[in-house]
C-alpha cells in the first residue's frame, strides 16, 4: 500500500487539506483502487468529476425514475472513487428521492469535491 505518498500529497493544496477522514475523497482508497498508478488516479477522478457535476445539474429537475437513476450511478462511481460522502448522500436520495434538503446538500459534496480535485490537480 502506498499510503500518503500518493498524488494527492504530493501536488499543492494535498497537503492542507487535513486529515484523511475529513477530505471529500478518500486518496488511500483511491490509490487501492488505481494500484498506485498516479495517471490513473488523475484520470479516474476527471471522469468522476464530470460525471458528478452532471449529475448535479440534472437531478434536482429529475423525475422520479430518472432521479433514482441518477443516484444510485453516482454513488456507485463515488464508492469507487472514495467519495464516500457523495455516496452516502446518494444512498439517502435513494431512500428519500423528494427530500429537498438532501439534494441540496448533494450539490454541496459535489462541489467540494470538485474544488478539492482541482486543489490536488494543481
Amino acid at each position: 500500500m502506498r499510503g500518503e505518498s500518493g498524488i494527492a500529497f504530493s501536488m499543492p493544496g494535498g497537503d492542507v487539506s487535513g486529515t484523511r477522514q475529513s477530505r471529500p475523497v478518500d486518496l488511500a482508497h483511491l490509490a487501492r483502487q488505481t494500484m498506485g498508478d498516479r495517471a490513473l488516479e488523475q484520470e479516474v477522478l476527471a471522469l468522476f468529476v464530470q460525471q458528478a457535476l452532471s449529475v448535479r445539474d440534472k437531478i434536482v429537475d429529475a423525475d422520479l425514475k430518472d432521479r433514482l437513476l441518477l443516484a444510485h450511478g453516482l454513488k456507485g462511481s463515488a464508492r469507487g472513487v472514495g467519495a464516500f460522502a457523495i455516496a452516502d448522500c446518494a444512498t439517502e436520495i435513494e431512500r428519500r428521492p423528494e427530500d429537498g434538503q438532501t439534494l441540496k446538500r448533494l450539490g454541496k459534496l459535489i462541489d467540494e469535491v470538485r474544488d478539492f480535485i482541482a486543489a490536488i490537480n494543481r
